[in-house]
């Protein structure tokens, strides 16, 4: 693959980042807020500390959510085209629509399902202000090892399949992959931090649509840049350019 289609890729990729990050403020907006409100009001009525805002509420959730939101999206969207400009071709016989939903499915799974199982979010009103940092290295360090070990499955898949054949070869880097995720799991600290009255309803709800969000962003990426990639990669003629060679034919 040549430097313009990588360039063009990358530009794409960040295209599809930012009109999945669209997506995903709408889910957040419509699924995530809601949750996050009530979970503040919890903290209010449950405090007898009160805090000024530095920051107010009704920013937070307009513009500081879209911020983030179609930031994160463009990033992941550049970091996505480049990772689909070396899968292509290289794990299997995938065109670019089937290797970009694939590679959205696979980092979907690695960049946040996996650490989430871990580690799965909690509202704003939720946790120890003087943990975060040991929370938040805690899941990045869940997050890398997600990544690391998904790239050596995938190696140990291409490895594996010339001699035991593709199906064999993906059961066995899959069966790998968990087994060592499982461990991970069992050695890493445990961290619960939810007051015992908080609404078990309301984490739930809130836990759901942190993955709903997820799910929303990585989907919609996949499909709209695997339909962007198809087009650059494999660009369909023009109509006149097609009349004309059909009537040259006949």
């Amino acid at each position: 693959m040549n430097h313009a289609t990588v360039r063009n890729l990358l530009v794409r990729g960040m295209l599809a980042g930012l009109v999945a990050g669209l997506l995903g403020l709408v889910a957040a907006y419509l699924l995530g807020e809601p949750s996050v409100d009530r979970a503040i009001a919890f903290e209010d009525a449950h405090s007898h500390e009160h805090e000024m805002e530095v920051v107010s509420r009704s920013l937070q959730s307009t513009a500081g959510l879209a911020t983030g939101v179609l930031v994160y999206g463009v990033a992941f969207g550049g970091i996505a085209a480049l990772a689909f400009c070396f899968a292509l071709g290289r794990v299997g016989r995938f065109g670019p629509r089937a290797t970009a939903l694939l590679l959205s499915g696979c980092a979907l799974l690695a960049v946040y399902v996996v650490p989430f199982l871990k580690y799965p979010a909690n509202p704003p009103s939720v946790g120890d202000p003087d943990t975060i940092g040991r929370r938040t290295g805690l899941y990045f360090l869940m997050m890398l090892l997600s990544v690391l070990l998904a790239l050596a499955a995938t190696l140990l898949g291409k490895r594996l399949a010339p001699s035991l054949g593709t199906w064999w070869a993906t059961v066995i880097a899959v069966a790998a992959f968990a087994v060592v995720i499982g461990l991970a799991y069992a050695f890493l600290p445990v961290v619960n931090e939810v007051p015992d009255d908080f609404p078990a309803a309301l984490l739930w709800r809130f836990r759901l649509s942190a993955l709903a969000i997820q799910t929303v962003l990585w989907g919609g990426f996949g499909l709209l840049f695997g339909e962007l990639a198809e087009r650059q990669i494999n660009p369909r003629p023009a109509r006149g350019v097609s009349a004309r060679t059909a009537s040259t034919a006949h």
